[in-house]
């Protein structure tokens, strides 16, 4: 049988049952015993299904572990281990994807990213000095389409290859092609539905700016005022961004449908809004300090050996930025780049995990998935054994 990187429930198409669920922080209860013998320490917070339990086959309520006396011991056959994860657990195990995996995580990025450079690059040099001022801006609108296709790919790719560093198993880049390539049509609807959401929501609170400044008047209060209109728009898209964020995990693992994928999000980010904001600011935060950190030496390297265009250009009314200039910064974006799309991947992969372990237990089956014979797994890839696909 060959083995596949996605993994989802059987059931995880199907609306969950939200009113019967517990809270997404609240422990999952065991069945059977629900107090330790007498005499043997109460149970840590967080103890539940799939987290070592008696039924599980993990150790029991008054019996020695390797972190003390019964204590419960989460088992992590890959990069994470399988039970609710904190902050630093999901950053940790983001990083620990991309240096474990590196081959497979850097090689991807790197060509995707020098692809998507590339064009960009090419797109700069084509119309540098017949745009002026606007040259980034034109070379951005033309070059969106090409980086909103190479951004679906990588996204597509590097779920898949997460989805596997979860189990503890590595995927190269064919295998995660062959899986990710059924759904990748899907996967740019989905990109291009979730972006006119979002860009739509922020248009229509900049709307009234827009036309009023396109109809010529220059009333500094009433601009002032509609500028603080659209700008109400923007907690509306960001809350709506991050309802709508795990729907790309949840198409690619899932194998859902566009507007289904959409509606699983909106289900396992309700309740824990604020939650995935905070680590998907957070992650977005030290995206852009370690690509700034990158990129900077070579945007001022290309600053230095285009300083003599730059001073020659002075005080000419259509300046055109020196090819040096661009390639410099090409070249920090590729790097940068490099780095950054493989820990946004699986920053967004972890954030899914972790919601769906916390309302769905899906450690248990992770684990029977990863093979590890204690909960009941026949082994990764095993005739008999479990089919991840299926999970």
């Amino acid at each position: 049988m060959t083995d596949t990187p996605g993994w989802a429930s059987p059931s995880s198409s199907e609306p969950p049952r939200d009113e019967v669920r517990p809270p997404a922080d609240a422990p999952a209860a065991v069945p059977g015993q629900s107090v330790p013998p007498h005499g043997a320490p109460a149970a840590p917070q967080g103890w539940g299904a799939g987290h070592g339990g008696p039924q599980y086959g993990g150790p029991q309520y008054g019996q020695p572990g390797p972190y003390g006396w019964g204590a419960p011991v989460s088992p992590k056959p890959g990069i994470i281990p399988l039970r609710p994860l904190g902050i630093g657990e999901l950053l940790d195990g983001a990083v620990s994807t991309i240096r474990t995996h590196w081959r497979t995580t850097l090689g991807l990025s790197l060509g995707l990213a020098v692809v998507e450079q590339g064009g960009s690059l090419a797109a700069q040099l084509a119309i540098n000095g017949d745009t002026g001022q606007f040259t980034r801006v034109v070379s951005a609108l033309v070059t969106l389409p090409f980086g909103l296709l190479i951004g679906v790919v990588a996204s597509a790719l590097l779920t898949m290859v997460v989805s596997r560093a979860i189990l503890g198993k590595s995927a190269s880049v064919g295998e995660a092609w062959r899986e990710a390539r059924p759904q990748l049509l899907r996967m740019l609807g989905l990109s291009l539905l979730t972006g006119l959401i979002v860009g739509g929501i922020l248009l229509l609170g900049f709307t009234p700016l827009i036309g009023y400044l396109v109809a010529g008047a220059s009333e500094p209060a009433i601009a002032g005022l509609l500028v603080v209109v659209g700008l109400l728009s923007l907690p509306v898209a960001a809350w709506v961004g991050i309802q709508l964020s795990l729907a790309a995990p949840a198409l690619m693992l899932e194998k859902q449908g566009v507007i289904a994928a959409l509606s699983r999000s909106r289900r396992l980010v309700r309740g824990a809004w604020w939650r995935q904001f905070g680590i998907s600011l957070l992650a977005l935060v030290l995206s852009f300090v370690v690509a700034m950190v990158i990129a900077t030496p070579f945007a001022v390297i290309g600053m230095v050996l285009g300083f003599d265009s730059l001073i020659d250009q002075a005080g000419t009314a259509d300046p055109t930025v020196p090819s040096t200039m661009l390639v410099m910064n090409a070249v920090g974006a590729v790097l940068a780049s490099t780095l950054t799309i493989p820990f946004g991947a699986a920053i967004t992969v972890l954030r899914y995990v972790d919601q769906r372990i916390r309302r769905e237990a899906l450690d248990i089956e992770l684990a029977r998935a990863a093979g590890l014979p204690e909960y009941g797994g026949a082994g990764w890839g095993d005739q008999d054994g479990p089919n991840p696909a299926r999970l």
